[in-house]
Parts: structure tokens; C-alpha cells; sequence
């Protein structure tokens, strides 16, 4: 690491205390991309990565809302505009007890190299609320999202900052917040991505990052001359990322074994096929119930249920080919990761933002298995975010094939960007850096050509 990236990030992480997460996303992407400034020193000089690390807009709220016993309730908002230097700010909302200013830093920064992966014009942000969904009546959650919309509205646009969903944010989240704003604004406009296909929404949104990861691993296989055909799969998470992975894996011919909630995982060595799949759809979507009711429903399933005690996640300890991260940040850690690779597992495609720690993250690259990190295998979701907010614009709906075709173009493409840019920078195979460096120029000669803004 030189000097320059050394004392980049000491001076993150004494500006930024308490946001282990954001330090981690820096890190990983700074230290890739060392060689960078080594061969164009204009970057550095012009203080670009510096300038990417800040946020332009910090926005923090509070959100009361009253729940079906008349009680007051207080949670936080927040929005991260981190960077439009090639379109509007792009960037799901996340709804979780989790959520706070270090994780949504860090998924925004994250956010805007993966954005600038798909090649569309769009800018990263990220926000959310530590508003935890679960256990709310639809009607409680329609009060929540309308008290968090009044604040956001004032700082969003069609021009200026599009959201999307994000964990804990669904069509139901979306439309009541749509809704509010239409009533506060008085405009029907693509404010929102994820949005119901009767007022503005895109066929296969809800699939598109899913799906996206699947199309990704495919490309990967694709440069040994291999398919997805015949491979076991563990997947993690049981939401919509989850969900739609397995069902892209199905269609694919591979084999889906695992899901999970927080808590616990089930285990069907049969497959997860796609009457389960729809079982699952059910439970999930409609009655908000939990995974362990599919081991119940289904012989031969095993249940094991969370232990956060363990130093690791037996969900990555079972035989397998493929490996799709789909619920959260560093769920993988790295005894987990060579959990996966003393199982067999040579493909790791995430669904997921950063659900591997960085010493995971080096033993797949010492092991040299097929590894797309999140900004590129997931960025499926906000591509298709994308062109929704085009078929807005245009007011022009497209076909299910018509926006499959394009997100299977855009997943081919970052893969490409991804090769090409490794091996131009001499580490050929190396994803991370591809997609890490990849992301990065085009974000960067654009802040060029715009001058100290």
C-alpha cells in the first residue's frame, strides 16, 4: 500500500469514527486502485478519490409517526447524496434497526461505482430509516412512510435524486410514499424506482438484481467454457434479491439448496424448485412468516437456527458449486470463505452489498475462484432502476423481454469492463480490481471535466 493510500485512509477513518462499515468500503476500494494514481498522477493532484469519499449532501430527519394505538413514535431518516458527477443521485432506501450514518456512507459510496458500471447516467446515494417493518400493520407502515416522504420530498426530484427500495422497502413502501409525494407535490413524476407497473413501474424491477447476479455468474462460468447446468448453489436471504436469485438459477438448470432469514437457515438437498420457490414467495411476501416454516412444510429439510455466538455461518459449510451472498453486509467472513472453498465452492456471485470481509475477500483471490464483488454482480437492480426512469421520461413502457434483453446486456457489459480493465492493469481475472477501477475512471474524468465542484 503506498503512502499516499495509507495516509488517505487514516485520514477517513479520524473523520468518520464509529462507521466501521464505511471504513471497510473505502479500504477495499482504495487500496485496489493504488495503481491508478501511479499511472495517471493528475488524480491525485486534482484530489478525486478525496473528493468521491465525502459525501456532497449529508441530510439526517426525524420521522414521527403515530402506531395503531395512538402512541407516538420517533425513528431516524436519512438520505446520502454522495456523488452526481454522471447523472442524478441513484440509490435504494433501506428500512432496518441497523441502519445508521456509517452504513448508508458506505453503501452509497459503493453505490456510485456500480452505477457507473452499468454505463447509464446516474449518480449514487443512499438512505433509509431505522424503522424496522417487521411485526407493523400495513396501516402503521402507510403512516411511516408518509411522515418519512413529507421530510424526503423537499430533497428529491425526477432531475436530482431518484430512490429505489432497498431491505425493508418493497411496492408496498414504495407506493405509499409515491403517494405521498403526489399529494404534497401535486405531479405525477418518476421520483421513485420499484414502482407498481399500473403508475410507472418496470417489468422484471423486482427480479432485476436477482437476476442480475445469476446473468453474472453465467459470464464468469462462460470463460472456462462452463454453465450453470448442474450446479448446486447456496443462497442466503429469503427476500426479493434472494428469491428471484433462485428462481434465475432454476431457469439456468442449477440447483438452489439453502435460504435463510435472521433466524436461522434451511437446508433442501433436493433443491429449492419452483413450486417451493412460489411456497416461499408466499411466506414471505404475503404472510410475512419465517423460513422455518418451509422446513415444516417439506421432508427432508434441516432447520438450523442462528447462533450468533458462532465464528462462522454453517449456511457456507455444505457441499456445493456456487455461492450467491443475498441478505446483508459481511455475512461472510473468513472462515466462512474458506468454508466455501474447502467445499468445492469456485463460484461466489453477490447479491448482496459487501457480504464478504476483506480476509474473505483475499483468500478468493489467492484461490483465484470466480468472484463478481457486489458493485458489479449485483448492479442488475439499479440497471433496471435505470430504464425505468427512462420509460418515465419517455412515458413509453417496454415489454418483459424487451428489459430482460437489456439487463442481460448491461450484466455482459460490466463483465466485460470487469475482464478488460484487470487485465489492462495487469491482474488478470482479478474482478475486484476491475470493478473497482473500472467504476471509478469514468466517475473520475467526469469530476475532471467539471472542475472543483
Amino acid at each position: 500500500m503506498s503512502e499516499y493510500i495509507k495516509s488517505l485512509l487514516e485520514d477517513v477513518v479520524a473523520k468518520n469514527p464509529s462507521e466501521p462499515e464505511f471504513h471497510q468500503a473505502v479500504e477495499e476500494v482504495a487500496e485496489t486502485i493504488g495503481v491508478v494514481f501511479d499511472r495517471h498522477p493528475e488524480y491525485r493532484k486534482a484530489k478525486v478519490l478525496e473528493r468521491i469519499i465525502e459525501p456532497e449532501r449529508v441530510i439526517m430527519f426525524r420521522v414521527p409517526w403515530l402506531d395503531d394505538q395512538g402512541n407516538i413514535n420517533v425513528n431516524r431518516g436519512f438520505r446520502i447524496e454522495m456523488n452526481s458527477a454522471i447523472g442524478p443521485y441513484k440509490g435504494g432506501l433501506r428500512f432496518h434497526p441497523s441502519v445508521n450514518l456509517g452504513i448508508l456512507k458506505f453503501l452509497a459510496f459503493e453505490q456510485v461505482f456500480k452505477n457507473s458500471l452499468t454505463t447509464l447516467p446516474m449518480g449514487g446515494g443512499k438512505g433509509g430509516s431505522d424503522f424496522d417493518p417487521k411485526g407493523k400493520s400495513d396501516t402503521e407502515v402507510m403512516r411511516f412512510c408518509q411522515a418519512f416522504m413529507t421530510e424526503l420530498q423537499r430533497h428529491i426530484g425526477p432531475n436530482t435524486d431518484v430512490p429505489a427500495g432497498d431491505i425493508g422497502v418493497g411496492g408496498r413502501e414504495i407506493g405509499y410514499m409515491f403517494g405521498q409525494y403526489k399529494k404534497i407535490r401535486n405531479e405525477f413524476t418518476g421520483i421513485l424506482t420499484g414502482k407498481g407497473l399500473n403508475w410507472g413501474g418496470s417489468l422484471i424491477r423486482p427480479e432485476a438484481t436477482g437476476y442480475g447476479a445469476v446473468y453474472f455468474a453465467a459470464e464468469m462460468l462462460n470463460t472456462r467454457g462452463e454453465s450453470l447446468e448442474g450446479k448446486s448453489c447456496l443462497v442466503s436471504g429469503s427476500g426479493n434479491v434472494a428469491q428471484y436469485t433462485v428462481e434465475k438459477i432454476n431457469h439456468l438448470g442449477g440447483k438452489a439448496v439453502t435460504l435463510s432469514d435472521s433466524s436461522g437457515y434451511i437446508y433442501d438437498p433436493a433443491g429449492i424448485d419452483d413450486s417451493k420457490l412460489a411456497y416461499i414467495m408466499d411466506l414471505k411476501n404475503v404472510r410475512r412468516g419465517r423460513i422455518k416454516e418451509y422446513a415444516e412444510k417439506y421432508a427432508g429439510v434441516t432447520y438450523t437456527v442462528l447462533d450468533s455466538g458462532l465464528d462462522h455461518n454453517p449456511l457456507w459449510d455444505h457441499k456445493a458449486d456456487c455461492a450467491f451472498p443475498s441478505a446483508t453486509q459481511n455475512e461472510i467472513n473468513g472462515k466462512d470463505a474458506q468454508n466455501l472453498i474447502n467445499n468445492g465452492v469456485y463460484v461466489v456471485s453477490e447479491g448482496a452489498n459487501m457480504p464478504t470481509t476483506i480476509d474473505g475477500i483475499n483468500l478468493y483471490l489467492q484461490e483465484k475462484i470466480l468472484y463478481g464483488p457486489g458493485k458489479a454482480a449485483n448492479a442488475g437492480g439499479v440497471a433496471v432502476s435505470g430504464l425505468e426512469m427512462s420509460q418515465n421520461s419517455m412515458r413509453l413502457p417496454w415489454s418483459r423481454e424487451e428489459v430482460d434483453r437489456r439487463l442481460q446486456e448491461i450484466m455482459k457489459n460490466i463483465h466485460t469492463t470487469c475482464v478488460e480493465t484487470a487485465k489492462r492493469f495487469d491482474v488478470e481475472g482479478n474482478y475486484v480490481v476491475g470493478a473497482n477501477i473500472g467504476g471509478f475512471l469514468k466517475v473520475a474524468n467526469t469530476m475532471l471535466d467539471q472542475g472543483v465542484v
